[in-house]
This record gives structure tokens, sequence and C-alpha cells, in this order.
């Protein structure tokens, strides 16, 4: 594809100074063709002629050329054989004029062809993305100036040069599990790391596409790459503020729970006090009683553990970390965040109902912002309650797989409570960002659950229940590959 202008298109004054070399050209043949006594047809070397045309002239030029060509050749008859027209020298004559004629049909075609394939090369150049053609051993065969802006090296730098090496590409995959994939499907598409001439790293979506020939043979691979870098650095600027709002969503809603979290952290250790007492009792008998003893010390390390397992949870929702998606059972995640709101539902006197299913398939995930939005929906649900009075206050919160089409695709959780509900004109805002139908609320709750949520290729949606209240479902897609 590396096509280069004529020179009567590339404007080297090619309409005078071609004429000029093609009569320097003819004149020889036409002197031995007609001044020499050789029986054999030397006006078929005027091919000679026509054939460098196409560089030079245009259309119209290769038709004067052969015209010219054509009328020397009919010339050199008519002096050498005008008195003796004789069979052999007919058909010399007709060999000629044929050989000419299919050698411009030709040119003219071959001229066509180089045009359109010009033009497309042409049209290459418009884009801003980087393209490039290499052979199957990666060599690289056309270098379009977008890849000249992009990477920096010319055409004539880049052309014959292999791809991999030069612009040091990073694969997301081993290259022959890439090369497998090109050539199973005769395309790819992905991202890659490259590097240009100035040592600068670029990030770039490439799409590769397999150019085969007639037989179904592959020959070379088009890469079309655009640059992705900056989009890159945004998303993960993005990222990181998305993950600080989570965080600090997090410690807002730990404030929300600070007499729950106090009552869950004091009652084991009042617990731990109580039994300390009584383990000193029965060891301070005239005969220590070492049964009691040893069970108390056992409901004081219960005790204890169960005070730490509170303070894991609280420490793991107010760390400032990373996503950490890994394999994540959500049985396992409700059950931690229902230990840190139990107490506030039981402070309203709700009651907690639980449809756990046992065979849940797990998904991949941050533990700890699955628990923020298992939290959020839990504590919105609890304070949608609790202005409630006049019928029963039930949270349900179930689990189950998600399915569609008849196959299983992921997990799903849904709390159910019979609440106050979400008047039509406010249930469009309710993800929106800094929109919220409590006073004091922020109005972030929903909308980070929605971007967790989503982050992890889920979905999250409402609907109002038939009787009271409102029901949120969250569809979270199963692992891929199951850990065993």
């Amino acid at each position: 594809m590396a096509i280069k202008g004529t020179r009567a298109e590339n404007g080297a004054g090619s309409p005078f100074f071609f004429p000029v070399i093609a009569f320097i050209m003819a004149a020889p043949i036409f002197a031995v063709d007609t001044l020499t006594p050789l029986d054999t047809a030397i006006a078929v070397l005027y091919v000679a002629v026509i054939m460098p045309s196409a560089h030079f002239v245009g259309r119209r030029g290769v038709l004067a050329v052969s015209g010219g060509c054509i009328a020397l050749t009919s010339i050199s008859f008519l002096i050498v054989h005008q008195h003796d027209w004789e069979s052999s020298a007919l058909v010399r004559l007709g060999v000629s004029l044929s050989a000419i004629t299919i050698t411009s049909l030709l040119t003219l075609r071959n001229q066509q062809v180089t045009s359109a394939l010009r033009e497309q090369a042409n049209l290459l150049n418009l884009t801003h993305d980087a393209i490039f053609v290499r052979d199957l051993a990666d060599r690289i065969t056309y270098w379009n100036q977008g890849a000249e802006e992009l990477y920096g090296w010319s055409r004539a730098e880049a052309l014959g040069q292999m791809a991999a090496s030069l612009l040091r590409t990073r694969f997301p995959d081993t290259p022959a599990s890439i090369q497998a994939a090109l050539l199973a499907d005769h395309q790819w598409s992905g991202e890659l790391t490259h590097f240009k001439r100035d040592g600068t790293q670029v990030t770039v979506l490439s799409r590769w596409s397999l150019q085969m020939d007639k037989a179904g043979r592959p020959v070379a691979v088009m890469e079309t790459n655009n640059d992705i870098t900056e989009r890159k650095r945004s998303e993960a600027m993005l990222q990181k503020a998305q993950t600080e709002l989570a965080h600090a969503t997090r410690v807002a809603t730990m404030g929300e729970l600070t007499a729950s979290i106090a009552h869950e952290v004091n009652q084991p250790l009042a617990a731990v006090v109580t039994n300390g007492e009584a383990c000193l009792r029965w060891l301070g008998r005239e005969v220590p009683d070492l049964g009691e003893a040893r069970a108390s010390v056992e409901h004081i390390i219960s005790n204890g553990k169960r005070a730490s397992n509170v303070i894991a949870r609280l420490r793991a929702l107010a760390r400032r970390a990373d996503p950490d998606h890994m394999p994540v059972n959500l049985n396992d995640v409700v059950e931690d965040a229902l230990a840190l709101v139990e107490r506030e539902a039981a402070s309203h006197s709700i009651s907690v109902g639980l449809d756990l299913k046992a065979a849940l398939p797990d998904i991949s995930g941050d533990r700890v912002q699955l628990q923020q939005v298992v939290i959020n929906l839990l504590m919105n649900a609890i304070q949608a309650m609790a202005s409630v009075s006049g019928r029963a206050h039930t949270l349900l919160i179930a689990t189950r797989e998600a399915r569609e089409g008849g196959g299983e695709c992921g997990a799903l959780l849904e709390v159910r409570d019979t609440g106050i509900g979400v008047d039509p004109q406010s249930a469009g805002q309710l993800f929106t960002a800094f929109y919220s139908t409590k006073k004091e609320g922020l109005g972030m709750g929903l909308s980070i659950c929605r971007s967790i949520i989503e982050a992890h290729g889920g979905r999250i949606s409402f609907a109002a229940n038939a009787d009271h209240g409102m029901s949120f479902t969250v569809k979270l897609p199963a692992l891929k590959e199951q850990v065993p």
C-alpha cells in the first residue's frame, strides 16, 4: 500500500518533459525498424516506451504515446514495404500493432488500479488514527500519516521495520494466543501499550484485520490504533475520586450507626467483665471450682472474639484503599452488613427476615464496596420505616440465583421494606447525586451504590411494593471461573 503519486500528478512538468523522452526512446526503434532488413517484429519494442508512460502522464498522455507508437510502426511499414506487401511483413505488422495495443490497455488498466489504491491510501491519511500494515513476518509495509504523528517515526523510517520491536509492544496476553485468535476470526481488538520514538508510553485501542489473498491464505495484517492514553488517565482519576467519595460516605454511615456500634462493642465487653469476676469467685473458694472457672474463661474468649469481629468490620469499612476484586459470596456480604445494622433495626422495632439461598454462585467483587451497598440499602429501609405507624415494620433480605433465558447468570439481592415508599415525582431522581428525600441527607448514598454495582458489571433497580414500601434489587454477574 506504499503508493506514491505519478510525476504528472505530482507536478513535475511531465506534459512537456516526457514527450521529449518518449521521442528519444522511440527514435532508435523507428530507425532500426525502418533502415535494417531484419525479418522480425522490431516495433514490438515500442512497449518499452508505452509502459513507463503510466508513471509520468495521465490517461490521455498514455493514449497519445500509444497512438504515436502505432503511427511510427505504420509509417515504418509503409516506407519499407510500399511496393512489397508480402504476407510475412503483414503478420509482423499485426503482431507489432497487437503488442502495442495490448500493452496500452494493460498500462491504462494498471494506471487505473494504481490510482484507485492511491486514493484509498490518501483517505487513510485523512484519519487521525494510526494505521499501518505488516506482513506475516511482522515487517511494516505501510505507514500512514496518523502513525507518523502518533509514534514519531516517518514513513521512510518505519517501512521494513519489525512492528513489535519498533513500538516495543506490550500485549494483554501472549502474542501467540492473540495470533491464534486473529487467524481464527480474521480480526482482533484490545488494548496495547506502545512506546513512541521519544520513549513516551502510549496506550492504544488496537483493531487488527487479517488480509487474505484470492486463495484464502493470510498475507498481511492491517492495524488501526486509536490513542486512549488520556482517556485511561481520566478514568483512573475518576475511579480515584469515586473511591474517595465512597470512603467518605462509609465514614458518614458509620456516624449514623454510632449508637448501634457502641452497643455492639459494649455488650461483649460487659460480658467479659462479668465472666472475669465470676471466674475470680470460682477460683477464690476454699476448694476452687475449676470447671466453672474454665467455663467463665471460655465465655471471656468468646465475647472477646465477638468484640474483635465487630471492630474488624468497622476497620474494613473505614479503611481507604483501592478496589480489590476477588471471589465473593453475596450471602457472606449480607451477613457482615446485617451484623452492623441489626441493633439499629431492633431499636426501631423492625423485624428482620432472611431468605438466603445456600448454593449461591460466587461473584467477583470488592467485599468492602459491596458491603457498603448492602448497608446503605438496609439503612435506607430502616429509616423509611422509622416514622411509619399502624402497621408492622418488616425488613426482608433475600438472595437467589439471577437467571436470564433459563441459564444461571449471577447472584441477586433483594431488600424489601414496609416503609413510606417514594412518590412518583421523586422516583426518577433516586439515583441522582445530591438528591435526597431526607432533610438531613446528602443524596450520595444511592448514587454511589449504583456506581459501585455498575463498576462490578451489575445493575441496581427499585420498584414500589403492591402493599407498602419499596423493593431494591441488585443483580451481579457470576464469577466466570469458580474458585474451588
